[in-house]
């Protein structure tokens, strides 16, 4: 049995990121085990899943049916209400990584811990399958290889586009401030600064419709090799099961 290593920051990660891959891992016969900074259970972010001061966007922008319900079944799991601390993680006892993104500030610590960025590092080294989605792809770009190059430097990917950011912090910002703006740069800014061109990032299709279980070609992902990334929560089915091939 192949068993993942899913870290998660101890608050605001994205309900859908991490949920719908551990759901479509798990039925794939693969086993998950989560980190956190404390080795407590990590909270996901509370507005994704109810909606909550999203107002008439509530019904784009929060987490949809499938994303809630994957992820109320991954909180009453064992293995995410027993995750392992950041520190205690040993990539050995693992075959593949995977990195959930998400927006709201809580994920800072997680974006910028060098305990997690050397994980990543370690995991392309010894070329084991590493997935990102949306702001995991930010983890992964600032991961160093031995050449002092992020581990992204001369690969394909996809992340969070540009677009995509600037569109829900633009419709919420009057009364969300910069709930969608992790940083003043932007995820594919930051991302495409890391690579050897440019034109390594793909954007993909522009797309508004999430994918789902029975509707996967929705989805967006790019695999270059070992590494595979999607873009936000509208691709996680697509991503978890491109992922569980790949292991």
């Amino acid at each position: 049995m192949t068993t993942v290593l899913v870290p998660i920051p101890g608050e605001d990660f994205d309900p859908t990121e991490a949920a719908v891959p551990w759901q479509t891992l798990r039925a794939h016969g693969h086993a998950v085990v989560f980190a956190t900074p404390d080795g407590k259970p990590g909270r996901a972010d509370a507005r994704m899943l109810t909606g909550r001061g999203l107002g008439v966007l509530a019904r784009f922008l929060q987490a949809d049916a499938n994303g809630r319900q994957a992820y109320a079944e991954m909180a009453g799991s064992p293995e995410f209400l027993h995750p392992i601390a950041w520190a205690d993680a040993r990539l050995c006892d693992f075959q593949g990584l995977l990195l959930p993104g998400g927006h709201a500030p809580g994920m800072k610590p997680y974006l910028e811990s060098t305990q997690l960025q050397a994980l990543v590092a370690e995991a392309f080294a010894s070329r084991r399958p590493v997935g990102a989605i949306c702001h995991g792809v930010l983890l992964a770009a600032r991961a160093h290889s031995s050449d002092g190059r992020s581990v992204l430097f001369g690969r394909k990917t996809t992340a969070l586009t540009r677009r995509m950011e600037l569109t829900a912090w633009s419709l919420t910002c009057a009364w969300l401030g910069d709930y969608y703006r992790t940083y003043p740069t932007t995820v594919e800014d930051e991302v495409t600064q890391a690579l050897a061109a440019a034109g390594d990032f793909v954007r993909g299709p522009l797309s508004s419709s999430r994918d789902a279980p029975g509707n996967l070609a929705v989805g967006f992902t790019v695999r270059d090799d070992n590494y595979l990334s999607a873009r936000w929560p509208g691709d996680a089915h697509r991503f978890g099961d491109a992922f569980a091939a790949m292991l």
